[in-house]
């Protein structure tokens, strides 16, 4: 199967490092620098599971879609729309796409760019560029796709590939489940630079996230989203299961690029504000992420 990853930073180059290793023909398409990394000695993937060097193509160009089975669609959700216009020109009649970015909406808007179907699929993997051409794996990998036949037909190459993956008619409530997730983390992740697991060990920290949480919650059952299972017991597992994590929203911050905050906390002050649910920790923490941007030259 011919699979491309369009934005292949950490999350997209572990999912192309994997399936490539699984036997699937994988083409990244991301930065230079990674690129000609990747194109000079393969990618290293340093896992959790061993260290690995697996050679791929790699493009800076999104003409390297072309004639992809599935689309891999993994650029920050700030990039959604200009990456689809990029890449519509290139993608097959067959071609199938999934989102596998944060935020809730992305599916849709990229939808609407491309004028077909984007499936969102939910990911749960943590992972860093820890350089060019190099992508380090913390834990965890599945993924949660809708179920259809073209899901379940483009599915076995990822189960191959070690990769977990499942079927849901919820995905919309897995995703602000994940939502919520990253709420409760990125910020403040972002703000002190810390770990999940040195993190969530600081006075007062708790309540914070659990103030988030809630906050989310109430938006989301005022959107008429059901989100599934015990949200802050999943919360609280993320630092158990990834404690030396850094959030995205950190990792952006510490290499001097913008975030994802308007499309995370600032999503949900967002949908507040139009729905009269009040956010004010989530709109305190969407307010200082975006000055601390403000204070970090870009590279």
């Amino acid at each position: 199967m011919k699979i491309a990853v369009m934005g292949a930073g950490a999350v997209g180059s572990y999912y192309g490092a994997m399936l490539a290793r699984g036997g699937q023909e994988v083409a990244l398409i991301g930065r230079p620098s990674h690129v000609e990394a990747v194109q000079a000695g393969g990618l290293v993937l340093e896992a959790t599971f061993g260290r690995f060097r697996v050679p791929m193509r790699a493009s800076t160009d999104a003409s390297a879609v072309r004639d992809a089975d599935l689309v891999l669609f993994c650029v920050k959700s700030t990039d959604t729309e200009a990456a689809g216009r990029e890449m519509a020109p290139h993608l097959a009649p067959h071609t199938q796409v999934w989102s596998l970015q944060n935020g809730v909406d992305n599916a849709e808007r990229l939808a609407a760019v491309l004028g077909r179907p984007v499936s969102p699929a939910v990911v749960y993997v943590a992972v860093e560029l820890a350089g060019p051409g190099h992508v380090r794996h913390h834990g965890r990998g599945e993924l949660v796709v809708p179920p259809g036949p073209h899901s379940e037909r483009l599915a076995p190459a990822f189960t191959e590939a070690g990769v977990p993956i499942a079927f849901s008619e919820h995905v919309r409530g897995a995703l602000w489940a994940k939502l919520i997730l990253n709420c409760a983390y990125n910020a403040l992740s972002a703000i002190t630079r810390l770990p999940y697991g040195v993190l969530v060990q600081g006075q007062g920290v708790e309540a914070v996230m659990r103030d988030v949480v809630r906050e989310c919650l109430e938006v989301a059952r005022a959107e008429g989203v059901e989100v599934p299972g015990d949200v802050w017991e999943a919360v609280r597992r993320i630092a158990q299961t990834m404690p030396s994590q850094y959030s995205s929203t950190a990792q952006d911050l510490m290499r001097g690029k913008p975030t994802e905050i308007d499309h995370l906390n600032g999503h949900v002050v967002a949908r507040g504000e139009a729905l009269g649910v009040p956010t004010p920790v989530n709109r305190a923490l969407w307010a200082l992420v975006r000055l601390i941007e403000r204070q970090v030259p870009a590279r």
